[in-house]
C-alpha cells in the first residue's frame, strides 16, 4: 500500500493471525508482514507489539469493582512475638533444604510445624495475619495440616480462600463451606436452610443440630427422607454416628429396607452398635446357633469351642446388613460367619458359654481351624463396640512368645485392640512389647500411644535403639521409630539422651561408620526435643518434669491427641 509504513501495516494486521503465524512458525506459515525471510521473525515480533500496545491503549476504563467485605472478626488473642518468629522459621523451612533429608543432625522443621499448630490451638491464639498466605500454601500442599491450620487460620482463612482459586480447599474443608448457620434453637431458619441450602450447607446443617439435639436432627432428616438421592441419604445417615442412642432405632429399622446397598449396610452397622437393638438380637442368635462349647472332644476342664457356619445367606441375613457375596480368596460360609460374630454384642457370649469371663473365652481350644476366622471376627467386634475388656483378653500379655496374643493375628488388629484401652495401659502394654520383641514389629503400635509418651514407653524405646547400636548395625532401620520418637517422645527426656549423642566404639563385627550414623541419629533427636521444649515455652506451655504424668487432654482413649496421631505435641 502506497503511503504505508510497517508501523501502520502491524496495526491494521488482525491479532489472530499474529498468532497463529507466532504458533505454527515463519517457515510453515507466511507472516503477515512484508520482511524478507530471515527477518520474518523479528518482524512478526515487532507487529505483536505494535498491535500488542494499540489493544491496551484502546481499552476503556471500566467502573471499579465493589471492594470485598472485610473479614469477620477473630476475637482470639494473637501469638507472642517469639512464637511468631518461630512460626515464620517452621512455614520457610523445606523438605531436604539444610537437613539432607534424614541424614545429618539438624531437625526437620517441617514434621514439627504440626505439632506448633496444635499447642496453638490448645493455647486459643489467633493467627498472624501476615502469615496466612504461607500457611495456607502449606496445608494446600500438606492435607494432614488442614485442619489445625484452619482451625488456628480462623474466618481469615475463609475470607481469603473465597478471593484465591488456590486455597478453595478450605472451604471444602469447612463445614457448610464457611456458610454461618443458624442456631439450632432457631427452628424456622433451621428448617429453610434444610429445605433450600446446598448439599454442604445442609451436612453442616443437620451435624450441628445433631450435637445440640439428637432427636431434632432425626426428625429434620425424616422430614426429607423420601425424596433424598442415595449417595446423599448415606451421608447424612453417617451423621447419626454422633450421639447414637435407642432412640434412633426405629428410624435406622426402617432404612435397613432402603433401596440403596450402602444404606442398608449403614443402617445395620449403627444398629450393631445399640447392644439393646433387634438388630443385635437377632445377630446374636444367629452367631449363637453358630458356636457352641463340647465337652465331649476334651475334658470337662478344657472344652473346645465348635463352630458351624451359615450354610446359606438368607433374606433376613442381607436385609440386616450381612453382604451375601465374599471378596475374592474368601469362602462365603466364613464369610457370613464373621459378619455374624462382627455384629453380635459381646456381652452375649459369657452366657452363651458358660459364665466364663471374656478371657476365658479367648484361651478355649477352637474345633477344626477356625480359630482364627472367629478371633478376628471378635477382634472387629471389640473394636466397633470399644469393649476394653475383650480387647484385653484378646491382645494378651504382650511378652506372649508368638507376639500376637491369643486373639489378635496381625499388628494391623493389635493397634486396634490398643485404641480401646486407656492410654497408660495402652502405653505399659506397648512397652512391654518392644522390651520382649523389639523395634521391629513395634512401629503401628506406637502410633496409637497418646502424646507426649509416657516415662515407662519412652525409655523402652529408647533403650531399644540403643541395644540397635550396640549391636553396630545402621539407623536407617530404624527411622521411622526415630521419627516417631523425635515427635513423641517427651521433650522432658533429651536430658536423659546426651550420653547418647557421641560416637560409641564400635565392635569388630560392626557395619563400617554406623557409631558415626547413629550418632548424628541422636543428635537430631536431642536437637528436636530441645525445639520442641522451646516452642512449647514460647506459647506459654508450661514444662513437664520427667515422670510427671501426661495432662488430662491425651490421657483418655477417646481424646484427639489418644487416636494414632503421632503428629500431637
Amino acid at each position: 500500500m502506497t503511503g504505508t509504513t510497517p508501523l501502520d501495516e502491524a496495526a491494521a494486521t488482525p491479532w489472530e493471525e499474529l498468532v497463529t503465524a507466532a504458533l505454527l512458525g515463519t517457515d510453515r506459515r507466511t507472516p503477515p508482514v512484508h520482511a524478507p525471510g530471515k527477518d520474518a521473525p523479528t518482524a512478526l515480533l515487532d507487529a505483536a507489539a505494535v498491535q500488542t500496545l494499540r489493544r491496551r491503549a484502546g481499552l476503556r476504563p471500566a467502573p471499579a469493582a465493589a471492594p470485598p467485605e472485610p473479614a469477620a472478626d477473630d476475637p482470639r488473642p494473637g501469638v507472642p512475638p517469639t512464637a511468631r518468629r518461630r512460626l515464620a522459621t517452621l512455614l520457610t523451612d523445606h523438605p531436604g533444604a539444610g537437613s539432607g533429608g534424614r541424614r545429618g543432625a539438624v531437625p526437620d522443621l517441617m514434621e514439627l510445624l504440626p505439632q506448633w499448630l496444635a499447642l496453638a490451638n490448645e493455647r486459643g491464639f489467633a493467627a498472624p495475619p501476615e502469615l496466612l498466605p504461607a500457611l495456607l500454601n502449606a496445608a494446600r500442599g500438606r492435607t494432614d495440616l488442614r485442619p489445625q491450620a484452619l482451625a488456628f487460620a480462623g474466618p481469615r482463612a475463609l475470607w481469603l480462600a473465597r478471593l484465591n482459586p488456590d486455597w478453595k480447599f478450605a472451604l471444602r474443608s469447612t463445614p457448610g463451606g464457611g456458610v454461618a448457620l443458624p442456631a439450632p434453637e432457631e427452628t424456622a431458619q433451621v428448617q429453610q436452610l434444610w429445605e433450600e441450602g446446598l448439599f454442604a450447607e445442609r451436612v453442616a446443617l443437620l451435624a450441628s443440630v445433631r450435637a445440640h439435639d439428637p432427636a431434632a436432627a432425626r426428625d429434620l432428616l425424616a422430614t426429607t427422607w423420601g425424596t433424598e438421592r442415595a449417595e446423599d441419604r448415606l451421608m447424612f445417615l453417617d451423621s447419626l454416628r454422633t450421639r447414637l442412642c435407642d432412640a434412633d432405632e426405629p428410624f435406622l429399622e426402617q432404612a435397613l429396607a432402603d433401596r440403596s446397598r450402602n444404606v442398608r449396610a449403614t443402617a445395620a452397622e449403627l444398629l450393631s452398635a445399640l447392644p439393646s437393638s433387634a438388630l443385635a438380637a437377632r445377630m446374636a442368635d444367629r452367631a449363637a446357633s453358630c458356636v457352641a462349647i463340647d465337652h465331649a472332644n476334651g475334658t470337662k476342664s478344657t472344652p473346645t469351642l465348635t463352630v458351624e457356619a451359615p450354610h446359606e445367606c438368607d433374606a433376613g441375613m442381607e436385609r440386616d446388613g450381612v453382604v451375601p457375596k465374599p471378596p475374592a480368596g474368601r469362602g462365603e460360609r466364613s464369610w457370613w460367619l464373621g459378619q455374624l460374630v462382627e455384629a453380635t454384642p459381646l456381652a452375649c457370649w459369657p452366657q452363651r458359654l458358660g459364665g466364663r469371663a471374656p478371657a476365658e473365652i479367648v484361651a478355649l481350644p477352637v474345633a477344626d481351624d477356625w480359630r482364627s476366622e472367629l478371633h478376628a471376627a471378635w477382634c472387629r467386634a471389640a473394636v466397633r463396640q470399644r469393649d476394653a475388656t475383650w480387647s484385653r483378653a484378646l491382645l494378651g500379655a504382650p511378652s506372649s512368645p508368638d507376639a500376637a496374643g491369643p486373639g489378635a493375628a496381625s499388628l494391623a488388629e493389635r493397634a486396634k485392640l490398643l485404641a480401646a484401652l486407656p492410654a497408660g495401659e495402652r502405653a505399659d502394654w506397648v512397652a512391654g512389647f518392644i522390651a520382649a520383641h523389639g523395634l521391629s514389629e513395634a512401629f503401628q503400635l506406637l502410633g496409637v500411644c497418646a502424646v507426649p509418651w509416657s516415662e515407662p514407653l519412652g525409655r523402652s524405646v529408647v533403650d531399644a535403639l540403643n541395644i540397635a547400636r550396640d549391636a553396630g548395625s545402621y539407623p536407617w532401620s530404624f527411622s521411622g521409630v526415630m521419627g516417631l520418637a523425635e515427635r513423641c517422645l517427651d521433650p522432658a527426656e533429651a536430658v536423659r539422651l546426651d550420653v547418647l549423642t557421641a560416637i560409641p566404639d564400635e565392635p569388630e563385627d560392626a557395619s563400617p561408620g554406623a557409631g558415626g550414623y547413629w550418632s548424628e541419629a541422636f543428635q537430631r533427636l536431642v536437637s528436636t526435643l530441645r525445639l520442641r521444649a522451646a516452642m512449647r515455652a514460647e506459647l506459654g506451655v508450661e514444662p513437664r518434669t520427667p515422670g510427671q504424668a501426661n495432662p488430662p487432654s491425651t490421657s483418655g482413649p477417646g481424646s484427639a491427641s489418644a487416636q494414632a496421631k503421632p503428629g500431637a505435641p
